[in-house]
């Protein structure tokens, strides 16, 4: 006999009992779960203006590249996601290959940093590192990996900054902010910015977090902690499920001001696309992007979907342009196991053809 679901008698209560040892094997396994901890390189500070730092990673062998790889985050989330875990680490598989890799960490932002600007963030804080190591490498110009928004601010700066750049990589970066498939897009067009950053000041990393988790309600409030189950019974899967939790619910405050000038002019004006981009004062054209570019994006991506990242093609003045698909989503894309495969040696290959 099958129920309506298509499930029969023994198959349910199979399922039942395999809960149920499941549940039981949680017992002994949770309490042997110590706190977990991220980062799988070392890694030393090389660089600071105020509460935003510039790290070195050591490998476990000398770089071999001539050129250093700069790192460019976003500021939703903590920078570690490229280096979560010793078997899920992007920066891990660049070092391996002989890159010289670099990040900068945002830090924290308090009240002290609410009038903070777009400005600061692009030609302060990551110009400043991009001359800390042209001056340090002896280079007219680095090489930069810029993911998600960071992604964004990475180009800004190379439109701005055209000869400090020699390569650039675009990872899950949104360029077209008005595809029809993006939701965040959606949510912020009709938002008053202004008034919403003069009643909450800073942005609370709370209320972000829960905007991203309701773009996907069920999957991710309710279906990977039923899924969380099935781990019960193996311990380093569930310190995994754990570092992921505490990657996602560590995230930053954001500074006010900057927030107030990247929605209005990313998600309403859609700069990239239609003009009016301004980092301060200046204007940010893409055409001014003129040295070589990959851009990377996620095929399943449901905060950047790929349309959204391919309108970078048709927008930057370089003819040395490169594009890669990488089946996964949003996060998979540097920590599943295709990604640890498949991401730091196109990346690395990439490189190495332009390394003249």
């Amino acid at each position: 006999m099958r129920s309506p679901l298509n499930i029969s008698v023994d198959e349910l209560a199979q399922e039942a009992l395999t809960t149920q040892h499941k549940l039981a094997a949680g017992l002994k396994t949770l309490p042997e779960v110590e706190d977990v901890h991220y980062g799988a390189t070392a890694k030393q500070e090389v660089w600071r203006d105020g509460k935003v730092v510039l790290y070195r990673f050591i490998g476990e062998k000398p770089a071999t590249a001539k050129v250093p790889l700069l790192i460019v985050y976003a500021l939703v989330n903590r920078p570690y996601m490229v280096d979560l875990q010793e078997d899920r680490s992007l920066v891990k598989g660049l070092l391996a290959l002989g890159e010289d890799v670099y990040v900068l960490d945002w830090g924290y932002p308090d009240r002290s940093d609410r009038f903070l600007e777009l400005g600061d963030y692009i030609q302060r804080y990551i110009d400043g590192a991009v001359d800390y190591l042209r001056e340090q490498f002896d280079r007219d110009a680095i090489n930069v990996l810029g993911i998600c928004q960071g992604g964004a601010f990475s180009l800004c700066h190379a439109a701005l900054n055209p000869d400090k750049i020699k390569n650039l990589i675009t990872m899950v970066t949104p360029v077209d902010f008005h595809t029809p498939d993006n939701m965040l897009s959606h949510w912020t067009r009709e938002m008053d910015v202004d008034l919403f950053v003069q009643a909450m000041g800073n942005v609370p990393a709370d209320m972000m977090n829960a905007c991203y988790l309701m773009l996907k309600p069920f999957r991710l409030n309710l279906q990977k902690y039923v899924g969380l189950v099935d781990l019960l019974d193996d311990r380093k899967g569930i310190e995994d499920f754990l570092r992921m939790e505490k990657w996602i619910f560590d995230s930053p405050d954001l500074a006010g001001e900057a927030f107030r000038q990247f929605i209005t002019q990313f998600y309403q004006r859609n700069g990239f696309v239609n003009g009016g981009i301004e980092i301060d004062g200046e204007a940010v054209h893409l055409a001014e992007v003129t040295m070589p570019v990959l851009n990377i994006f996620a095929e399943q991506d449901h905060l950047v979907p790929p349309d959204a990242s391919r309108a970078l093609a048709r927008l930057v003045g370089t003819d040395d342009y490169t594009e890669l698909s990488f089946k996964g989503g949003h996060i998979g894309i540097y920590v599943s196991s295709r990604a640890q495969r498949e991401v730091p040696s196109a990346i690395h290959q990439w490189l190495a053809e332009r390394a003249r």
